[in-house]
């Protein structure tokens, strides 16, 4: 367990910076939020993305390791309610852009951004679908269920770093078309106070990143086992031995085994 929790707390120190600066940036730099089909409604997408994709989904995935002793049903349903807010913030924050390109006129699903995205963000619905039946409900069996985790597990952390990836691609985007110079606009390449709080913001997404990374891929911070119901555990060599030995013609044979 060396460095867990301050491994923990830097994670989340980092996904606040990203909060903030999203928030800053769409809210500040951005010009806000608004549901009418403008620019302000596209600025919904950017901080919902960042807000259910990154956060909800990478805390998500931390659930099992921070919660390492808890009731392991509990810490399921937790996880998967993060993972329900992350896919409510997608379909909100996918509506708003396409609302947004329809009413303006700008043609949709034409940028390596919108290439990624949408095909990260089904695959994601997919794992989430995937998850729920396979270890919620109706749930497979254990054994089936063990077999089914490693592939989980694989794909979660693979998808998070594919939906920082379409995050850092949404971002350069945005920051070009915001900051395009000419006709006393910023230009990007100049280094405004904008581009500083974008890129930082993708510095911050790509730090999280890491740290859910190591901490949900190293061995040593592994969820710890919980004990095995003795109800459900198969018999010892000895005991198949005295039901072995019983007469089961003599009624008081069981009495005795126990």
């Amino acid at each position: 367990m060396r460095a867990f929790y301050p491994l923990v707390l830097a994670s989340q120190v980092a996904v606040v910076l990203v909060l903030i600066l999203a928030g800053y940036w769409t809210g500040h730099y951005l010009g806000g939020f608004a549901w009418d089909g403008s620019a302000k409604e596209f600025n919904l997408h950017p901080l919902l993305m960042i807000l259910g994709l990154v956060f909800f989904y990478g805390d998500a995935i931390l659930m099992f390791r921070i919660f390492r002793k808890e009731n392991k049903t509990v810490v399921k349903v937790i996880h998967m309610l993060m993972q329900s807010i992350a896919i409510i913030c997608g379909i909100i924050a996918l509506k708003a852009v396409f609302r947004f390109h329809n009413k303006a006129g700008i043609p949709n699903m034409y940028t390596l951004h919108s290439w990624v995205g949408l095909p990260v963000f089904v695959l994601f619905c997919l794992q989430y679908i995937g998850g729920f039946v396979s270890f919620f409900f109706p749930k497979l069996n254990e054994t089936r269920r063990a077999a089914v985790l490693p592939y989980h597990k694989f794909f979660g952390v693979t998808l998070l770093g594919l939906v920082c990836v379409t995050a850092l691609t949404g971002i350069n985007n945005k920051l070009f078309f915001a900051m395009p110079g000419g006709e006393g606009k910023d230009k990007y390449s100049s280094l405004p106070s904008q581009a500083y709080v974008g890129n930082f913001l993708g510095l911050a997404i790509v730090i999280y990143a890491v740290f859910v990374g190591f901490l949900v891929t190293f061995d040593e911070y592994k969820r710890e086992q919980e004990a095995p119901n003795p109800e459900k555990l198969p018999l010892t060599t000895a005991e198949m031995k005295q039901f072995q030995t019983m007469d089961p013609a003599d009624p008081s044979a069981g009495e005795e085994a126990k």
